[in-house]
């Protein structure tokens, strides 16, 4: 007799913490297939896409092209640092922020459901002062940079206490951005990370956690000296878009097993530019080297496909190629 597959949740909640998921999750919207729902709060975030301009709940204004697209922060509420005085931070406890949550969260049904922060720490901070005051006075002026940084993680705090509050045990996982890395290093030394931004990321992680919820991070770029103290203070999943930046073989033979892997073929190199015989390959060699037999690894679509320059029929040629080397399915 066949054993009854496992739900949504499980499959996801499995492959985080190595407990031998029965298939490979999937963040696959773009072609029907996601074993998670996202239960967002009424976040501006950086607003409608059509638009060329427009200004988020931190009175960051935001700027596009004549192409639909995320756009830019251009205009930084705190940049002239002389306006702190006056500025209106948002509230954590605005009932509205959170209106609809309830009902929005009731269609999630057996699937693994998460909340988000948009832009955690690092990119709210050159958001509201710019990027280069932001690195600038780190060194120049640490004390102001804390006082900015605490007051963001204040609010991050908060809001991931309201929403605990308000779903109790419905959450299961808390995502956010923030991406820390050029193509070839991180924007700060990882002295300066660990110093700075780890203590920081611990309390809002712990906030999290307290919640009963995994912690998951995307970060863009050569992210590699952070990933060990990330996993040091208790991050759970580590949305990686460009596989091949960071080397396959070498972020494998550190991390794998120790920190769930939510990726996909290389989004700069391989899906944009390479044939369906090359996205096969990358996708066993990502499976070979951040899969273990436990778990670990979390197939996740780029939403954007326009964005990257990647069409509908090499999504589909890397969704077949990670089903076919599923680990999980292939041994059970």
């Amino acid at each position: 007799m066949a054993e009854t597959p496992m739900t949504p949740h499980e499959v996801v909640s499995r492959a985080i913490h190595m407990g031998t998921p029965d298939r490979l999750p999937l963040k696959f919207a773009s072609l029907g297939l996601d074993d998670t729902c996202h239960v967002s709060t009424n976040a501006v975030g950086t607003g409608d896409h059509a638009q060329r301009h427009t200004v988020d709940e931190w009175g960051c204004h935001w700027q596009r092209s004549e192409m639909a697209n995320m756009g830019l922060v251009r205009a930084h509420p705190l940049e002239d640092w002389s306006l702190e005085a006056s500025y209106a931070w948002p509230d954590p406890d605005d009932p509205a922020y959170y209106a609809g949550m309830q009902e929005r969260c009731a269609q999630a049904g057996d699937r693994y459901v998460t909340t988000s922060i948009f832009m955690l720490l690092f990119e709210r901070m050159h958001s509201l002062r710019g990027m280069t005051n932001v690195l600038t006075e780190l060194h120049a002026d640490p004390g102001r940079m804390a006082y900015l940084a605490d007051r963001i993680v204040d609010y991050d705090v908060r809001v991931i206490e309201n929403i605990g509050r308000l779903l109790p045990g419905r959450i299961h996982g808390f995502s956010f951005t923030d991406d820390w890395g050029t193509e070839l290093a991180t924007f700060v030394s990882p002295r300066m990370w660990r110093s700075f931004f780890q203590p920081r990321y611990d309390r809002i992680f712990q906030a999290a956690h307290a919640q009963g919820w995994d912690v998951w991070m995307h970060s863009c770029g050569k992210v590699n000296q952070i990933i060990e103290p990330l996993i040091e203070i208790g991050l759970d999943v580590i949305n990686l878009q460009q596989p091949r930046l960071l080397g396959i073989e070498e972020v494998g033979a550190r991390y794998a097993g120790r920190i769930c892997f939510e990726s996909l073929c290389d989004i700069q190199h391989t899906l944009p530019f390479e044939d369906q015989e090359a996205i096969e390959a990358e996708a066993r060699l990502l499976l070979d080297h951040w899969a273990t037999a436990q778990g670990g690894f979390i197939l996740s679509d780029y939403g954007d496909g326009d964005a990257i320059g990647v069409p509908l029929w090499k999504k589909e040629v890397m969704l077949a190629a990670f089903r076919e080397h599923d680990p999980w399915r292939q041994r059970l």
